[in-house]
């Protein structure tokens, strides 16, 4: 399978002809990351398959685990020549991933066809229908119901009377045979065929009119064109606009949707002075500023002029050492390509950091096995690699131990800032500055790093060598050994400075989510990413905020138990602490034991994948034990604050499993936000249908790559957005947005609107059609019950066709309450929407009865003014009644049309002169005398509204009707509104006067019991999914041989060390919650800046006041001889190191995921390509300067 080629099924990979057969893929349309990942055959296979033809005569069988969705997850054995070889997910290469930097690479089919996991992942097509459209079908059953039961009692009137007709008038039946059975039956079937008018079958036409025209609204909508990718809104389905408008939970994938995954190095504090970008608006770029370094690289948005000032004058040692750490510590891995340097890394945050080392003058060129080759300002220096201890999620940092050409050995390590601060061998005024900038840069959503070193002694690296190569010749708990040996090294460190990375997001992500909370839609994420990535996301687009209450895995199980036992106090305490800002991030190993009762796979399955995936540790850290405390501290204060509630009555009858995924549902409901994360595409749609089965509500779900379909096809809504990933969630999505800050635009305003239009229309429409149509109910009555009709044919059959239509066609095409700005600002109005508010059971009663009453004036008052108008010289026979009663009928819901209607335009007036003026030109032609004399019968109301009209007593009849039917539900309308209005003034000032300290009051009492001490900062670490490949590095595995060390007829370039030295894909993922924001700490110590008591007792606070961060320009003021030792600092010596959560057990809020493998392909480094002496040309790359090195026996 050639480079670069996509799977097409889930193959077993055998070898390659990447070193140790490696291969590397990339798993956008997977899981939605870009970056690479590497995937490795068998040890035996990659020394035993070494040509074509050993390849073709390979006999092996692989048993494995039956098809299933788990993307993350692989369990089988290769039986080969008598031996069995254990096969994991890091084995196997999935359909939709794409192979990329590797020539060619060899596998054996294990699943196709719809059987690979990715085609498990795939969900069904789900017809969808809206909530309205629903209870459009219901009305319309219950309304041909009610004809139904109507013509019966009609019919039940006509067999009363036609007895009492019959004994009168026995000779009228002389020519009629039928019985009087026979005669009701058809009497029946003629009240259901002239009621029948009623039932609205013109308006599900009418509506797919204004569902057409309201998509191509959206479709218009100039302020959603995308100018950079000339891509406008598109409405792929035109039956789900109303629904836009109703929307309470919104799904959205990270990558690509809310992130432009594209990692900038925004700011940077060395020796406590912060150096900003002066080149925000790309002036400077223009003219490049770094021209004088021949390796820059243009893409760079960052540059500060003084910062380059220091770096080219060679006297700031600290700035020197700061950028030679950041192009020391990596992973990064260099090849060239056209004479530039090219880098790739395991994530994009440390591909930027070197990046940004590169155009400040301290570029990495290369890397062998135990060297590492800079170039600092012109001059090439080679640095030997004594040790490379690497990230982990437990460390949460990397160390490089080099020697440099002078023979001197050094120390270079980058990590958080928790683990940094408490490793510093003295904390003075320059580390508090730190911390202080630190604590800015998390308040502005950046992810920081904090940069030491030490210069080593060469006694102390002789005592501390052989202790490094003894752990790592461990076989058993070798990580453990090394990180033990690792922490002893990294002590006593100075500290450097600290850098501030920005993963960009999407244009007006942050103002979107805040403005679509305001409309009580709440926001889920659902990602593939690990969890370190996804919460930093979340604070950056203010989906979560530092005083948010962050719940984990273990926290939720802990609910969840409490609240199955059906325990009522348990129970109310559940409701009671629901009520706090609270948001909840769980993964996708949780979601597997909740989605039991919804996944289609046995359920042993599903706890096997669990428990090979998360090996059980006996006993309990010391983080799990503060944890259980600080959970029962919880429940202690919320249950003794309790009052007196009813208990919640648990239902018997469902299974534990169901009355968990409800928990948890009622949970999740009551956050503020959830983030689920290393999610399968199938999980996304478990999460999405799990809040349908039990909330009932609106749900819209975003994304942008193929791993997102399936959520998108479960979702009532679906959105697609045309990002980088190709176009798979555009056609399977109901809409097509090409930014994700225009979701907010289609549903506060195209949504609103819509659902506004639709339920107009709806109510309008039964109220116009009972108004005017039951008329001949009233009039059954009068008529002897014999289904005689009231109005001229011809009038039935136009009503809704031509005299009704087009005002009801307008209002459900361009009705606006409001202005789509105003409807921006207000999204408070959205609410009525989720609500239900403006057409449901209650508003469709009201419009029957509006209706009813509205026929019942407008036919009884000309029947009981009939005697009177007669002795005016008016009419008063049959069809003179029924004019007059349309008329009336018509007028009055023309009018009740132009009440309602609130945007009044030219097209507004044009539709209702077209709707009178077409009932004045048809019922000319109708009631015309050339008609009557071709066909009588047809034609049979001659000149019946010229004889009305033309007699003032009947237009008084008319004006009479319209009046009574007009003034007196006006005058209601106005009553209600003036009632209406009153108490809400009175609410809002209420609430106005207490929503300033019921925030800040929460934070204080809520916080102190829950906060779990960890400093807010987020690491840019975060970005790295697994620990890094340094084992690959050290070991030769990832780098390539020289071309004349290749035999000729083999297909594999360099040995494969054993499966115990790679690098451990289970490393459990520790993160810290944030619990109360930095600046309300800073406000309360500032309250009581003399209390060192009060500091004590908060060991998570932050100082009162400090020396504030200056840039390079200000002169720093000393610190105070008198000044008390920064608290976050005392936090980080008072709580447990990272370092004994490590060798006790693992921590009590651990996100374990299955880490992809780190990704990174490059070109041969041994014999750099551009220093060949027999390359016809020369490389730009060709370093002039002299070259110093250092070789260490």
């Amino acid at each position: 399978m050639p480079d670069p080629a996509g799977e097409e099924a889930d193959m077993l990979l055998l070898a390659s002809t990447e070193p140790s057969s490696l291969c590397y893929v990339e798993t956008a349309d997977i899981d939605g990351e870009t970056n690479l990942k590497f995937r490795q055959a068998l040890v035996v296979t990659h020394h035993e398959l070494t040509s074509p033809k050993k390849m073709a005569s390979f006999q092996g069988t692989v048993t494995c685990e039956e098809p299933n969705s788990r993307m993350h997850h692989f369990v089988g054995t290769l039986e080969w020549n008598s031996r069995k070889y254990p096969l994991d997910i890091g084995n196997l290469l999935l359909r939709g991933c794409k192979i990329r930097n590797t020539d060619t690479c060899y596998g054996l089919v294990i699943y196709a066809g719809l059987d690979t996991k990715i085609m498990k992942n795939c969900g069904k097509i789900h017809l969808k229908r809206t909530k309205l459209d629903l209870l459009m079908n219901r009305l319309v059953i219950l309304i041909f119901m009610s004809l139904v039961v109507a013509s019966l009692v009609l019919t039940l009137g006509f067999a009363l009377m036609v007895k009492d007709f019959q004994g009168k008038h026995h000779y009228l039946f002389a020519l009629h045979t039928w019985t009087a059975a026979m005669e009701s039956f058809l009497i029946f079937w003629g009240f259901l065929i002239l009621l029948s008018v009623m039932v609205p079958m013109a308006m599900f036409i009418i509506a797919e009119f204004i569902y057409l025209g309201n998509s191509f609204f959206i479709n218009w909508d100039i302020n959603m064109y995308y100018e950079p990718l000339d891509m406008p809104a598109k409405a792929r389905s035109t039956s789900l606009n109303d629904q836009l408008g109703q929307v309470q939970y919104i799904f959205s994938d990270k990558t690509g949707t809310l992130t432009q995954n594209i990692m900038t190095f925004k700011k940077c504090c060395i020796n406590g002075c912060i150096y900003d970008s002066d080149d925000e608006h790309g002036i400077l770029r223009k003219r490049n500023p770094y021209a004088w370094n021949q390796f820059a690289d243009g893409k760079l948005l960052f540059y500060n002029k003084e910062l380059e000032y220091l770096v080219r004058g060679q006297q700031d040692a600290m700035v020197q050492e700061f950028w030679r750490l950041l192009a020391i510590c990596h992973t990064v891995m260099v090849q060239e390509k056209d004479h530039q340097l090219l880098y790739q890394a395991a994530s994009p945050d440390e591909e930027a950091l070197v990046t940004a080392a590169r155009n400040f003058g301290y570029v990495f060129l290369s890397r062998t096995q135990d060297t590492i080759t800079l170039v600092e300002l012109g001059e090439e220096r080679v640095y030997q690699v004594l040790a490379m201890m690497d990230f982990n999620s437990v460390r949460k940092r990397m160390s490089v131990l080099v020697r440099n050409p002078e023979g001197s050995i050094c120390l270079y390590t980058k990590g958080a800032d928790t683990v940094i601060l408490e490793r510093l061998q003295k904390k003075g005024a320059v580390e508090e500055t730190t911390e202080e900038v630190l604590a800015s840069f998390a308040e502005q959503t950046l992810r920081t790093l904090c940069l030491a070193y030490k210069e080593v002694e060469e006694e102390e690296y002789k005592q501390w060598e052989p202790k490094h190569l003894e752990a790592t010749l461990l076989l058993q708990n070798r990580a453990q050994a090394l990180h033990q040996v690792y922490n002893k090294m990294e002590q006593n460190l100075q500290l450097l400075g600290a850098t501030a990375i920005e993963d960009k997001l999407q244009d007006g992500v942050p103002e979107t989510i805040k403005c679509l909370k305001k409309g009580n839609i709440k926001m889920w994420v659902l990602t593939g990413d690990k969890p370190e990535t996804a919460v930093n996301i979340g604070f950056a687009c203010k989906l979560l905020s530092q005083n948010m209450l962050i719940l984990e895995d273990k926290d939720i199980n802990r609910l969840l138990e409490n609240y199955c036992r059906n325990e009522s106090e348990q129970q109310r305490a559940f409701k009671v602490m629901t009520h706090q800002n609270m948001a909840l991030i769980i993964n996708g190993e949780f979601l597997d034991q909740l989605l039991l009762s919804l996944r289609k796979e046995p359920r042993a399955l599903v706890q096997n994948a669990v428990v090979d995936e998360v090996p059980q540790e006996v006993g309990l850290s010391r983080m799990d034990f503060l944890q259980a405390r600080r959970i029962s501290q919880m429940w202690r204060t919320i249950g003794s604050s309790l009052t007196q509630s009813p208990s919640v009555t648990s239902k018997i009858q469902e299974s534990p499993e169901v009355q968990r995924e409800r928990a948890f549902v009622e949970l999740a409901s009551r956050c503020q936000a959830v983030i689920c994360c290393r999610v399968t595409p199938k999980q996304k749609a478990l999460v999405v249908a799990l809040v349908k089965k039990y909330q009932q509500v609106v749900t819209l779900a975003i994304g942008d790559g193929a791993n997102d379909v399936n959520m998108i096809k479960t979702a009532d809504i679906g959105v697609g957005l045309a990002g980088q990933e190709g176009m798979q969630a555009v056609q399977n999505s109901d809409y097509v947005l090409a930014q994700f800050c225009y979701l907010q635009r289609l549903l506060l305003v195209h949504g609103r609107w819509s659902y506004m239009r639709v339920c107009k229309f709806l109510r309008y429409f039964f109220y116009k059609t009972v108004a005017s149509m039951m008329a001949q109910i009233w009039f059954s009555m009068f008529s002897g019950f014999t289904a005689q009709p009231l109005y001229e044919g011809w009038f039935l059959a136009l009503f809704n066709l031509l005299y009704s239509t087009l005002p009801v066609l307008y209002m459900g095409l361009f009705e606006q309450d409001l202005t789509a700005e105003k409807s921006l600002k207000m999204p408070e109005l959205y609410m009525a929407g989720q609500k239900d508010e403006l057409f449901n059971y209650s508003v469709f009663l009201q419009a029957i009865f509006h209706g009813a009453l509205t026929s019942f004036i407008n036919f009884y008052v000309p029947v009981l003014l009939s005697s009177d108008i007669s002795k005016f010289g008016a009419s008063s026979d049959y069809q003179s009644l029924g004019v007059l009663v349309a008329l009336s009928g018509l007028l009055s819901i023309t009018l009740e049309v132009i009440l309602i209607i609130k945007y009044w335009t030219l097209l507004c007036v044009v539709s209702i002169l077209l709707s009178l003026g077409s009932y004045v030109i048809m019922t000319s032609l109708t009631q015309s005398l050339w008609l009557y004399k071709i066909s009588p019968k047809t034609f049979p109301f001659l000149f019946a509204d010229y004889n009305v009209i033309t007699q003032p007593a009947n237009l008084l009849v008319i004006v009479l009707n319209v009046a009574v039917n007009t003034l007196p539900v006006l005058a209601l309308r106005m009553i209600l509104r003036a009632v209406k209005q009153r108490p809400k003034k009175k609410g809002k000032e209420k609430e106005e006067a207490e929503e300033e300290p019921s925030e800040e009051a929460e934070v204080g009492t809520t916080a102190k019991v829950l906060r779990r001490g960890i400093p807010t900062r987020r690491s840019s670490y975060a970005f790295s999914h697994r620990e890094g490949y340094a084992d690959l590095i050290t070991q030769g595995t990832i780098l390539r041989r020289s071309p004349g060390d290749i035999s000729g007829d083999t297909i594999l370039e360099s040995p494969n060390p054993s499966e115990e030295d790679l690098p451990s894909s289970r490393k459990e993922s520790i993160f810290s919650p944030r619990k109360i924001s930095i600046l309300a700490r800073m406000k309360r110590q500032h309250r009581g800046q003399g209390s060192q008591e009060e500091v004590g007792t908060d060991a998570g606070s932050q100082t009162g006041k400090k020396p504030a961060p200056q840039r390079r320009d200000a002169q720093k003021p000393p610190a105070s001889d008198g000044s008390a030792t920064s608290p976050a600092v005392t936090s980080l010596q008072a709580s447990s190191s990272d370092d004994q959560a490590f060798h006790s057990a693992p921590s009590e809020y651990t996100l374990a995921s299955q880490s992809e493998r780190l990704d990174v392909r490059t070109a041969s480094l041994r014999t750099l390509p551009w220093k060949d002496p027999a390359s016809p040309r020369p490389s730009l790359l060709q370093v002039p300067a002299k070259k110093h090195s250092h070789s260490s026996s």
